[in-house]
């Protein structure tokens, strides 16, 4: 694979904080898998809920998103954040695992998820005061071994025994909810799930992509009924998000890793990744568009801001605001901090969220 250093600080921040940064190895699978092994016991971070602690304002936060009015933000230890004044201020949220969250997202301004280390899903009804765990990754290991035997593929059967052996040890990267019953989540070695009852129930759906490599999908979007995948080596998938069909895998737009993708106006999406790498697409992810940066850190944070505009930031903290299908991207006031997510709060300002917790950037203005 193509990492180099920048991605590892990337990879670092998504699989490293809860000791799973040596995530490789998983392919070449030998044929004792094809027996039936008991699953060890789930993770002892999946019963435990995440200690309340001032230093929580402090610590590594990957991903921030707007609940209504309210700002959430997730990271590390199963910490989640909440801001009512736009970022100004934080408190931490009830939790009841320890596991690192990756992600986050909601339907409305009540209803939500988040995702994480060790296959967690985690809901709330309650614009993410109180959360509840609704999955993890033995279930996550044991749908992808129904799948794989209703569908009677034996390399795959072998491969979710394999799974349900290790246990939970996978995370999620991505959530991406259609409405309020009809969600996706992506994560480490080809993991894709749905569900169609607000995450009561979850399905395997890796069997649909093209990615015989297993490899990690880092993000996702849907636009209509159609769902856009990325992550390792350009990686680049889109199907339709119901139904059995096959996803296509669209011709790599570029050979490095895309860290995350945002949801642009009408069918644009923007995909971002290694050495300030950012490519757009106007037509639901057929055909790719090379956005010149300028920078050459990674990029692994972005978000619409409305009126075709939108905005990535590097692993350094440097911004870049785009418009439209203009190829340049410009330059943006930021900090110097390793930025993980991005948000626009309910008042117009950006707010940040990184490996050195929450900040608030004010308004994206150009330098």
């Amino acid at each position: 694979m193509q990492d180099q250093p920048p991605v590892w600080r990337r990879r670092s921040a998504l699989l490293g904080l809860a000791g799973l940064a040596g995530l490789g190895g998983w392919a070449g699978r030998s044929s004792w898998a094809a027996q039936t092994t008991p699953a060890p016991s789930l993770p002892a971070v999946l019963g435990q809920p995440a200690l309340i602690s001032p230093k929580a304002q402090g610590a590594a936060m990957l991903a921030v998103t707007r609940a209504g009015p309210r700002l959430v933000a997730v990271g590390e230890r199963g910490i989640v954040l909440l801001s009512d004044d736009h970022g100004q201020q934080w408190r931490q949220a009830q939790v009841p695992v320890q596991c690192t969250l990756t992600c986050v997202c909601f339907a409305n301004a009540s209803l939500g998820w988040a995702a994480g280390h060790a296959g967690v899903i985690l809901h709330t009804a309650d614009g993410g005061e109180h959360w509840q765990r609704q999955f993890d990754g033995q279930a996550a290991a044991q749908s992808q071994l129904a799948a794989a035997m209703a569908a009677g593929q034996e390399g795959a059967v072998n491969d979710a025994r394999q799974a349900v052996a290790e246990g939970a040890d996978k995370p999620f990267f991505d959530l991406e909810f259609l409405d309020e019953q009809h969600g996706f989540a992506v994560g480490a070695y080809n993991m894709l799930f749905s569900t169609d009852d607000g995450g009561h129930h979850w399905h395997s759906q890796g069997l649909r992509l093209p990615n015989p490599g297993k490899l990690h999908l880092y993000g996702l979007r849907a636009l209509g009924t159609t769902l856009v995948v990325v992550g390792e080596q350009g990686l680049v998938l889109r199907g339709e998000a119901f139904g059995a069909q096959a996803f296509e895998a669209v011709p790599a737009p570029y050979k490095g890793s895309f860290f995350g993708l945002l949801r642009n106006a009408g069918h644009s999406v923007v995909a971002y990744g290694l050495r300030g790498s950012a490519y757009q697409s106007i037509d639901g992810g057929r055909h790719w568009q090379r956005l010149n940066s300028g920078l050459n850190t990674s990029l692994g944070a972005g978000v619409a801001l409305g009126g075709e505009r939108f905005m990535v930031g590097s692993q350094a903290g440097e911004l870049r605001l785009g418009q439209g299908p203009e190829p340049e991207l410009r330059a943006a006031p930021g900090e110097p901090l390793p930025l993980t997510g991005l948000a626009l709060a309910a008042d117009g300002s950006l707010v940040a969220s990184s490996l050195r917790g929450m900040r608030r950037l004010g308004p994206p203005r150009l330098s």
